[in-house]
């Protein structure tokens, strides 16, 4: 995910903090283990049951990295205010920008997470835990983590969600978030990915070379201290010097965060150097919301990794969103929404002066999508609204303006694209910018968007 990744990245790299002992819960403590005969996972249920061992199965060599608890394989989201101060509590002065953060592991002061119910059947491994706030000294969440997963072949299915609780109900901005942060150790250093036009084409990958001298503080490195691309493919790989290592495919995210932290090629668990991706998708995340997601990790060379994921991945993720039951992960500027979840259909304030509803980050090819369709109710005080389209890495994108009924009907507006001069190449993102007069409780509310006419069944 980005242009508020440095806010997301930097609470997973905490390289300054060293962990003190575990403090175990008396119900939950310990590794909890799966295996098949490919592959061996475990969670540390000391620290909320982040994911802290992965290998091969018969071998003890673990991939993933734990010098500190902002590293693991982990869940960590991010909300407003920044910063976040409950009951006056100043945030750890290295991180005041971070803002509302709860994390799966533990704080930056060494509180661990808690896990509160935990099975595992052999197939299945499931954990609950209630997180803290990495930034906070002794600050849990008000909300709760739940993490499912399960072993097929060389690769580990997992689902994530968070469960919010919060008390203050302001709809704070979106903001990127890790789904999910993968640290491994420093002999997995080198990054591989595809982020070219010709993604499910066998095209040459690309590697990150980005290493982050973390002897300079994060804040204080141009550009921050990771690398960023637009994963085509949805996915990265961190291996070793014989090709070896961990993937993550998050199926429809294509905003990826990583690279390297300290001296490249060796080092262990407990050791600072340390390979790190990050899928990012920037959310709304409401004082209420259940927001989950799902990924993969892949075990194994990098083109086992890359065949995993052709095998399995939806080639074309042409544009399509439903808002009948929540955002689809559109965002929101110069605008408010009813929060989440939605009533059957998608309802904007129009707040300020430019307000637009904008899509994730996505990718298809400009000839597979002549048309878009619309279904919409409009109450702008206006009868044009602009439809526009970005380009991959910059280049092309264009815009087109409709003319809409400003009379709060629902009503499914066709809008050809293919006619227009600009509309060529790759798209990667949509936005709806409704015209206003200005006026207070202008609104527009959006049933579904797509490159086909959807039909919702009849109550």
């Amino acid at each position: 995910m980005k242009n508020c990744i440095k806010v997301v990245t930097v609470v997973l790299v905490a390289l300054i903090t060293s962990s003190s002992a575990a403090q175990s819960s008396p119900n939950f403590s310990g590794m909890s283990y799966l295996e098949n005969d490919q592959i061996r996972i475990g969670l540390n249920l000391d620290i909320g049951g982040a994911i802290t061992y992965l290998s091969k199965t018969g071998s003890n060599e673990n991939i993933i990295n734990s010098y500190d608890w902002g590293r693991q394989i982990q869940m960590s989201f991010y909300s407003g205010p920044v910063p976040y101060e409950p009951n006056g509590k100043k945030p750890h002065d290295a991180w005041t920008f971070i803002g509302w953060n709860p994390i799966q592991s533990g704080d930056a002061f060494n509180h661990p997470s808690k896990v509160i119910a935990h099975k595992n059947n052999g197939t299945e491994l499931y954990v609950k835990c209630i997180p803290m706030h990495w930034p906070l000294d002794n600050e849990p969440g008000a909300c709760t983590f739940e993490t499912w997963l399960s072993l097929k072949g060389n690769t580990v299915q997992v689902r994530s969600q968070i469960n919010n609780a919060r008390t203050d109900k302001t709809q704070y901005r979106a903001r990127g978030q890790e789904l999910p942060a993968v640290y491994t150790n420093g002999e997995y250093y080198r990054l591989f990915t595809y982020a070219g036009d010709k993604p499910f084409e066998r095209e040459p990958l690309k590697q990150i070379t980005k290493v982050w001298d973390t002897r300079t503080p994060p804040a204080e490195v141009v550009g921050g201290p990771w690398d960023s691309w637009y994963s085509t493919e949805n996915w990265a790989a961190l291996v070793n010097d014989d090709d070896f290592g961990v993937g993550i495919w998050t199926p429809g995210t294509y905003s990826f965060k990583g690279g390297f932290a300290g001296k490249p090629g060796s080092g262990g668990p407990k050791d600072s150097p340390t390979g790190y991706i990050s899928p990012i998708r920037r959310e709304i995340l409401d004082h209420n919301i259940q927001y989950d997601y799902t990924y993969t990790l892949i075990v194994g060379n990098v083109n086992e990794i890359r065949n995993y994921v052709y095998a399995n991945a939806q080639h074309k993720n042409l544009p399509e969103f439903d808002f009948k039951l929540d955002r689809q992960s559109w965002i929101l500027g110069d605008a408010q929404d009813q929060g989440w979840p939605m009533a059957g259909h998608w309802k904007v304030e129009l707040t300020g002066k430019n307000p637009r509803l904008i899509s994730p980050k996505t990718y298809w090819d400009t000839k597979d999508v002549p048309k878009l369709y619309l279904r919409a109710a409009f109450d702008s005080g206006a009868d044009t609204a602009l439809v526009t389209w970005a380009g991959l890495n910059g280049e092309g994108g264009g815009k087109s303006e409709i003319r809409i009924k400003s009379d709060g009907e629902m009503f499914t507006y066709a809008i050809d694209l293919a006619g227009l001069k600009d509309y060529t190449g790759k798209g990667t993102q949509i936005s709806i910018a409704p015209m206003t007069d200005g006026k207070a409780g202008r609104t527009v509310s959006v049933e579904w968007l797509s490159y086909r006419m959807l039909q919702r069944p009849s109550k």
